[in-house]
C-alpha cells in the first residue's frame, strides 16, 4: 500500500454515488503515474435508460460494471492503462478480471469482498498485485 491509496478509494467511493443502481453502487479510478486517467460506476451504456433493474430488483444483464466503464472509457480516450493501478469499491467479477489483464492493468485495489473470488483468483494467477484496503 501507499500513502495515496485511501484517497483514491475514497474517491471511487465519492465516484460510485453516480451510480443510478439501487442494489449496489460500484465506482472505480484508473491511476497511473498519481494521475486519474480514467473513471467508472456500474450502469447502463450509453443512451439506453437509467434504471440498472428489472421490475423484480435483478440488475439487468447489459448494465455495465465500473471497471468495464473505465477501463473501454480510457480505451476510447486514446490513453494507455498498461501499467496502471484500478482503484475499485468492490472486488472485481471474472469478467471484468479478464478486461483488467488484457488492459495492461498492473495493481488493482479494493475496498469490499465480492462473494465470489474467481475474479481477484484470475488476477493474481496473471501476477497482477491484488490488494484489500480497510477503511
Amino acid at each position: 500500500m501507499n500513502k495515496f491509496d485511501s484517497s483514491y478509494i475514497a474517491m471511487a467511493e465519492v465516484w460510485a454515488q453516480n451510480s443510478y443502481c439501487k442494489r449496489r453502487k460500484v465506482g472505480a479510478l484508473l491511476v497511473k503515474e498519481r494521475m486519474i486517467i480514467s473513471d467508472g460506476y456500474n450502469g447502463t451504456p450509453s443512451g439506453f435508460e437509467n434504471i440498472c433493474e428489472d421490475e423484480n430488483g435483478v440488475t439487468k444483464p447489459y448494465v455495465l460494471h465500473a471497471e468495464a466503464n473505465a477501463i473501454t472509457k480510457v480505451a476510447k480516450s486514446g490513453n494507455s492503462s498498461e501499467g496502471a493501478t484500478l482503484y475499485v469499491t468492490a472486488s472485481p467479477c471474472l469478467e471484468c478480471s479478464k478486461l483488467i489483464i488484457q488492459a495492461g492493468i498492473s495493481r488493482v485495489v479494493y475496498r469490499d469482498e465480492y462473494r465470489l473470488t474467481d475474479g481477484v483468483d484470475l488476477l493474481r494467477k496473471a501476477g497482477i498485485t491484488v490488494e484489500k484496503i480497510d477503511m
